[in-house]
């Protein structure tokens, strides 16, 4: 029995209307993460759905409004200038287990199933040397690597070589089970705690090569990675000290994002 709570928001008890649902967790750079927060705080957006799972990390955040919040994934409904509205599953953390993991990335496949989406979009980031700044492009079906092939994109089939962990490894992997068009977007950063320099090269890659625009400035980006940062270095949590995994030993190309 799976142990995910849904909590809607706005009276919404599905996803609503989309193509697009973009997700990024925490992880190598945090390049995903700081795309997909920054898209949030940029444009009109409001909250659809906080998932709960015991497993995330028992960090209870202030709000905006100073009021704690339990640990929690959200999905936005965030509008872009262009019109469209595109759905932004983010989170300050991801379950610290695998089953946990395994029951949270099920939940949001079976959501996205329900509601039709055309094209769970996964942002990550690879460790990588200095001065390498390639773009993957990653499926995990035939007919989702046929699609992008016919965008006149290319599909990597050798990176990320030591394949991918955590909560987007399972959500880009189950997704064909769950009959999902899914793609992993991966940008090779060189690691720093919040990567702008990649965060940018990933959002340009998804303006040009999908045609979706997101309005993003780097200006914008950096105000984003700033309050990242901030956050990350934890330099005021009452009770308990957490190890978050944010680092990965082993291959330098395993990443959790």
């Amino acid at each position: 029995m799976s142990r995910v709570r849904l909590l809607w928001e706005g009276g919404d008890e599905s996803l609503p209307e989309h193509h697009y649902l973009l997700e990024a967790v925490p992880g190598v750079g945090n390049v995903g993460k700081l795309v997909l927060d920054t898209l949030v705080n940029t444009h009109p957006s409001r909250t659809v759905l906080r998932i709960l799972h015991p497993d995330l990390p028992p960090h209870a955040t202030l709000d905006d409004d100073g009021l704690l919040e339990p640990p929690s994934m959200t999905v936005s409904a965030v509008d872009l200038p262009s019109g469209e509205t595109v759905l932004v599953l983010t989170a300050n953390f991801q379950p610290l287990s695998p089953a946990g993991q395994y029951e949270v990335a099920t939940a949001v496949l079976e959501l996205c199933s329900d509601a039709g989406t055309g094209l769970l979009l996964i942002l990550a980031g690879l460790a990588a040397e200095v001065g390498q700044e390639s773009v993957y492009l990653v499926c995990s079906s035939v007919a989702d690597k046929e699609a992008m092939e016919a965008r006149g994109l290319e599909v990597s089939s050798e990176h990320p070589s030591a394949g991918i962990i955590g909560l987007t490894g399972l959500l880009a992997s189950l997704a064909p089970i769950y009959e999902v068009p899914s793609a992993c977007v991966v940008a090779e950063t060189a690691g720093t705690s919040v990567d702008v320099v990649a965060g940018d090269r990933l959002a340009k890659w998804i303006e040009e090569s999908l045609d979706l625009r997101l309005g993003l400035e780097i200006d914008s980006t950096e105000s984003t990675a700033e309050k990242l940062r901030e956050f990350f270095e934890l330099d005021e949590i009452a009770e308990i000290d957490i190890d978050l995994g944010n680092s990965v030993e082993g291959d330098s190309e395993a990443f959790y994002a």
